[in-house]
């Protein structure tokens, strides 16, 4: 009788331990895999999460350059216009320069990926600028930001998708193969084990949690916060613009529409995995969970047939209900402290 009272009253503290340490993110991927589950035969079969992983690479990518800004107290509304960006300026100097090197594709095409970095390093630059130096708000600063980069990329393409790019680039990042591997999954694989390496195992990481939760106590211990914030502004738009090439190379194309929804999506894989808004929390190898978690809702509500408008109302509450738990989250972190 005692024994069974004690595994009851070790349950709720389990569950309140592991809702501290990784966030609503294990609550919400088990009710998903139920739901969908029985809603699906075809769910969880090896070949349809097969191509949830593949699918998720491009979330996971941007999420991750999320995670780092998120971490240090902002957040960037600007990564979907990064890569619609980097997608027509790499698409558009590769196209140009093609015919230049007919010897030599793949100068053309690195010449390209070149030019889509640069735009996002301004991009990134620009943000940091306004966020660190001049103390603008980051939603206001990333919103205004996301608002001039859509509009060149627009004017750059008349709204008229970028065409012509070299065979290669589209055959060897949109649908090569390494060992059976796609080339687009290796790519995330090894900035997923950068980033973690980054976060976890170096000092700039390190000062990354430490502006984050508490920047004036960062500041007094001698760390450059200007510059760790503006680092992690730029790191992001340079995962971002990746991620642009990636799809541009998936699509074969340089577009401005590419990225749309993507910012809502990174900063939802982000919270549901348990980086705190405030800054100073979160986890790459959750955050990895979190990109795949969101991209496999995605996935079980088209094999439900639930029509787009409404995962849009659902990924939105999605982000609510995580925003809601981060805030209890928080609670329980400083009432235990």
């Amino acid at each position: 009788m005692t024994t069974a009272r004690s595994d009851e009253e070790t349950r709720p503290n389990l569950l309140k331990r592991l809702f501290v340490r990784l966030g609503v993110l294990p609550f919400f991927l088990c009710i998903a895999v139920v739901v969908f589950a029985l809603l699906s035969d075809r769910f969880l079969t090896i070949q349809n999460l097969v191509n949830v992983g593949r699918q998720s690479v491009y979330l996971i990518l941007v999420s991750l350059g999320q995670m780092l800004v998120l971490i240090s107290g902002g957040f960037d509304l600007s990564v979907g216009t990064v890569i619609a960006l980097s997608s027509v300026i790499s698409a558009t100097v590769m196209v140009a320069t093609a015919p230049m090197f007919p010897e030599a594709v793949w100068l053309a095409i690195a010449i390209g990926a070149l030019a889509g970095f640069g735009a996002a390093l301004i991009v990134g630059g620009i943000n940091g600028i306004g966020v660190a130096i001049f103390d603008v708000s980051p939603f206001i600063m990333t919103l205004g930001v996301s608002s001039v980069g859509a509009g060149l990329a627009l004017f750059l393409t008349g709204g008229i998708p970028v065409s012509g790019l070299p065979f290669e680039f589209g055959n060897v990042f949109g649908f090569g193969r390494v060992w059976g591997v796609p080339v687009p999954v290796l790519v995330a694989v090894l900035c997923i084990v950068v980033m973690w390496i980054f976060m976890a195992r170096t000092r700039l990481g390190a000062q990354v949690y430490a502006v984050g939760g508490n920047i004036k106590a960062a500041h007094l211990s001698a760390i450059n916060t200007r510059r760790t914030l503006m680092m992690a502004y730029v790191l992001c738009s340079l995962i971002a613009a990746l991620t642009g090439l990636l799809l541009t190379a998936r699509v074969e194309s340089g577009e401005a529409n590419l990225g749309g929804t993507i910012a809502l999506e990174s900063i939802a894989a982000c919270v549901i995995a348990g980086v705190s808004l405030r800054g100073g929390l979160g986890r790459v190898e959750n955050v990895v969970l979190g990109g795949f978690f969101i991209i496999l809702v995605q996935n079980g509500m088209n094999l439900a047939q639930v029509s787009s408008y409404m995962q849009m109302v659902l990924l939105g509450t999605l982000l609510i209900l995580a925003v809601i738990f981060d805030q209890l989250r928080f609670r329980m972190i400083m009432s235990g402290r």
